[in-house]
């Protein structure tokens, strides 16, 4: 069985839970606190990831691939969520950079400094800058999705997943998501898609 080396507040971890349970593949979740450096242990870096990070799928052969992105496009491959069109795949790659340089590293952190720092913590300092970025790639978001159903072509792709994973939880970062409405109701097409699952469910 799949074994996915996960941490549930983990927008990335989520990606690669979202797909395996469209998929319908079966799998097990091994939970690490990484607050607490469950992940820079000597075991974990020599045996699952030596960047010291989550997620990490584990393959039944023991091969460990890790990067939330790789493990969307080595699950998604052959499957309806990676398009065949060559061109569309380069799009669906291109949005996936765009997730990784220009939207994760604001609208995730500003989450993770509000949700799982100290109140205190000098980092909220860094929020206004989170925001003035995090606002702009969501904005990027709201102009494609105001004339296309998905990011890419008409159907569901990792590339909806990659950027829904932390885009739905902007609001923990303090962001607000009523200055957009096509990403909301972007949000309740992926949402009304068969087998999908809550970011915190009780059933993982």
């Amino acid at each position: 069985m799949l074994i996915l080396h996960d941490n549930t507040e983990s927008g990335n971890a989520y990606k690669a839970r979202l797909l395996l349970s469209f998929l319908e593949l079966p799998f097990k979740t091994i939970q690490y606190d990484v607050v607490k450096g469950a992940t820079r242990t000597e075991n974990y870096l020599m045996n699952i990831n030596k960047n010291g990070r989550i997620p990490v799928l584990q393959l039944e052969d023991g091969g460990c691939l890790a990067e939330s992105n790789a493990i969307l496009y080595y699950l998604a491959q052959g499957t309806k969520y990676f398009p065949k069109d060559h061109w569309q795949q380069a799009k669906v790659i291109e949005w996936m950079c765009f997730e990784q340089y220009s939207h994760e590293p604001f609208v995730a952190v500003a989450k993770f400094i509000l949700t799982m720092l100290p109140a205190d913590t000098p980092r909220r300092a860094e929020i206004p800058t989170l925001h003035e970025k995090g606002y702009a790639a969501l904005q990027i978001m709201e102009d494609q999705l105001t004339e296309n159903d998905f990011l890419v072509g008409d159907k569901l792709s990792i590339a909806d997943i990659a950027l829904y994973a932390y885009s739905h939880k902007a609001h923990m970062g303090d962001f607000d998501m009523s200055r957009f409405p096509a990403i909301n109701s972007w949000f309740k097409r992926i949402e009304n898609e068969t087998n999908y699952k809550e970011m915190y469910p009780d059933d993982w």
